[in-house]
């Protein structure tokens, strides 16, 4: 037995030896010459290449067709209390969610935060508030159906995305109302089981 295994052993040292590296692994590394490889001269000037001014990853867009120029065109010609309205409205009916400010306490914003910060919040304070945010807070787990059908008589929204915003609470219902339908809108999910809250 173990006179068999010497002799193996001896046949595979044989091969090795026999065939070699290169003959175990074969062509797996070669390297060919580059028949077409021309060295770049020292002398030549680096090539410029001509960059657009700003990176798109998408590539070239097709011009905007008739019908956006024309609207472009009446937004354009709008004043300019209607055109500061364009936006809300647009987030209203698209349904995106209200932009969430972001605090700055605490954080050294350098010499244009100082006094700028503060001028600004005193104005803030100044300007009366006239468009209002209503929050759904929670609402009574037996008066889900009456609270749900409260949100779709004042949101427009089908059966089914009324009971998934309604079961989202906290969530904001309505951006953008006078104070009299905020309260109005607060009154009713009250008397159908729920809390709401004005913002």
């Amino acid at each position: 037995m173990r006179l068999q295994s010497m002799k193996l052993d001896l046949v595979v040292r044989s091969a090795y030896v026999r065939l070699g590296l290169r003959g175990i692994t074969g062509p797996l590394q070669t390297r060919s010459f580059q028949h077409d490889f021309v060295p770049r001269d020292p002398k030549a000037k680096p090539k410029k290449y001509k960059y657009p001014a700003f990176y798109d990853p998408y590539g070239p867009r097709p011009p905007p067709s008739d019908k956006i120029i024309q609207l472009a065109e009446r937004i354009a010609g709008l004043p300019a209390e209607e055109r500061a309205q364009i936006g809300p409205a647009l987030q209203e009916r698209l349904k995106h969610p209200k932009m969430q400010t972001i605090s700055t306490e605490g954080m050294d914003l350098g010499p244009q935060g100082g006094a700028g910060a503060g001028s600004a919040k005193a104005e803030e304070t100044k300007a009366e508030k006239t468009a209002f945010d209503v929050k759904l807070e929670k609402f009574d787990a037996a008066a889900k159906i009456k609270v749900i059908k409260e949100v779709r008589a004042f949101t427009n929204l089908g059966l089914k995305e009324a009971k998934d915003l309604v079961e989202k609470a906290p969530i904001l219902l309505k951006q953008g109302v006078t104070k009299e339908e905020a309260n109005g809108i607060i009154e009713k999910i009250k008397a159908a089981g729920g809390v709401a809250v004005m913002e």
